[in-house]
């Protein structure tokens, strides 16, 4: 997504907080309230209004998972405002990467830490990290096999944050702050999804008192349940006080 220039001499930060909060609800009412061919075929025909509208949110994901992850962003994103928007947090949701998964959410504390949070769930079966091969793994309930998590989101968070440093410039950033700024690459499982929980202790860490499994691939990578988001923000922006 690219930032939105009212004029040549005011720069504007792309969708962030409330406005995209509302963005993501527009794309949820729409999706809801339309089959996804008749949606698809509508928005083929011309019927956007505004070219950096909800628009731009909803067509970045797959017709199939679309509406499930609105819906998701749209719950993370108000949990997420409701707790940090005093501190001064900027959300910014759904950001599309060439060639990749879109970001769904790059949280910003401007000069003291950024966050990029993946949000993923493969329905009520079971996350497996497999040490020697340095991978994910999904096993379903009650079953043995173990199915290779593709693409890696592990590798994806690495990405991202590369993305970050070649595109600061969308968010008015310095290379210094862009580099330097402490960063938490995030995989937030969403139920019924669950990490296992069997891996080895040397797999967790502990910040701030709580215990949280970290995946060191290109970089280390938090895993985290859906609802210990926000201890875990709270915590890590501790941590960085």
């Amino acid at each position: 997504m690219t930032a939105v220039k009212d004029s040549p001499n005011e720069f504007q930060l792309p969708p962030h907080n409330e406005p995209a909060l509302e963005m993501i609800r527009e794309a949820i009412e729409h999706e809801s309230a339309l089959a996804l061919a008749a949606g698809a075929a509508a928005m083929a025909s011309g019927g956007m209004v505004h070219p950096f509208g909800w628009v731009l949110f909803a067509l970045v994901y797959k017709p199939l998972i679309r509406l499930e992850k609105l819906a998701r962003l749209e719950k993370l994103t108000t949990v997420l405002l409701d707790e940090f928007k005093s501190v001064g947090t900027q959300i910014f949701p759904v950001q599309k990467i060439e060639d990749k998964n879109p970001l769904d959410l790059f949280v910003r504390f401007p000069r003291r830490s950024h966050l990029f949070i993946s949000i993923r769930s493969f329905g009520d079966r079971e996350v497996v990290y497999n040490e020697a091969r340095e991978i994910l793994q999904i096993r379903k309930k009650n079953k043995r096999g173990l199915t290779t998590w593709k693409p890696c989101p592990l590798l994806e968070l690495a990405d991202y944050e590369k993305w970050l440093n070649k595109n600061r410039d969308l968010f008015a950033m310095s290379s210094r702050e862009a580099t330097k700024t402490p960063a938490a690459k995030v995989l937030v499982l969403w139920p019924p999804t669950k990490a296992a929980p069997n891996h080895n202790e040397h797999l967790y860490t502990e910040i701030e008192g709580m215990k949280i499994l970290a995946l060191r691939r290109k970089g280390t990578a938090f895993v985290i349940q859906e609802q210990k988001v926000t201890e875990f923000i709270r915590a890590w922006l501790n941590h960085y006080k």
